[in-house]
């Protein structure tokens, strides 16, 4: 594997680019991915380290933490992460940023005060970022993380049908990004606890919710058990139960089919594991 992961084109430095720009207010103009094989291995590697450079200045490393639960080890989580970076990158300065993408209270704090340290790092919570910031800029990838944001006094179900409509405008004909998006736009808003009922969404766009991999399996497993169901206790019940029970092993592929997109660009198992509500043992070791 090489140490180094050049994403000039790659979903994740755009990712990258559109969090350090609406997030962090960066002005970057380049991203390279930099490996954390070296870290320590007692402890998990780093989310998401870049050397960035800005349209002023020189370049610096970047690394940015995604969290989607309170962690009271949190300042020294990001100070080792942090040492291990300087380690690694001798004289390069380094910006970190912790990036909370829960549904409960932030309580994590940004900062380690010691009589022998001072330590501070930025903290940006996804809950108190305006959704429109994302919305109003025209990728896929930004508008997916916009459902992480505020929406104020808007209806939930009302902003995610403004969400699909405009991820159908920007992926055109291509009926396989459109399905990528829509999974992983399903897998945040579970992550945000939005009851949010896609299907209500996608039959109002009239969108052919046949064309989801996760849809068209979740179909087939629920008549085949089914029907293995109803040879046991009557066909009725079980197939009720079967289509259930199917529905359920749908979703379950598709939160593996977003695990492997995610991994694909690069995101750590452990964060894979948080969006996608995945055991980690269950997390592809490579995308497919």
């Amino acid at each position: 594997m090489s140490q180094k992961d050049i994403v000039s084109k790659g979903l994740l430095k755009r990712l990258l680019l559109d969090m350090a720009t609406y997030l962090l207010r960066l002005d970057l103009v380049d991203a390279e991915l930099l490996s954390t094989e070296a870290q320590r291995i007692e402890d998990r590697r780093a989310d998401l380290i870049a050397k960035v450079k800005p349209a002023q200045g020189d370049p610096f490393i970047l690394h940015l933490e995604i969290q989607n639960a309170n962690d009271g080890q949190m300042p020294v989580r990001m100070l080792r992460y942090l040492t291990d970076i300087h380690l690694a990158h001798r004289d390069q300065r380094v910006h970190q940023c912790l990036v909370y993408i829960g549904a409960e209270r932030l309580t994590m704090k940004a900062e380690l005060d010691s009589p022998q340290l001072h330590y501070r790092y930025d903290l940006v919570d996804m809950r108190k970022i305006d959704y429109r910031t994302l919305y109003a800029r025209d990728q896929p990838e930004a508008l997916v993380l916009a459902i992480l944001g505020d929406f104020g006094a808007e209806d939930p179900a009302t902003v995610v049908k403004r969400f699909v409509e405009k991820l159908c405008a920007l992926t055109g004909t291509d009926e396989k990004r459109l399905r990528e998006y829509l999974s992983m736009l399903e897998i945040l808003a579970d992550n945000r606890h939005l009851t949010v009922h896609f299907e209500e969404v996608y039959a109002m766009l009239q969108i052919n919710i046949e064309h989801l991999a996760s849809y068209r399996v979740g179909m087939e497993k629920g008549m085949e058990k089914g029907m293995e169901k109803g040879m046991e206790k009557g066909i009725e019940q079980g197939l009720e139960k079967g289509i259930e029970q199917g529905l359920e092993e749908g979703a379950h592929r598709k939160a593996l089919a977003v695990a492997e997109t995610l991994l694909a660009m690069n995101f750590a198992p452990e964060q894979i594991a948080a969006i996608t509500q995945l055991p980690l043992t269950e997390i592809p070791k490579k995308a497919h």
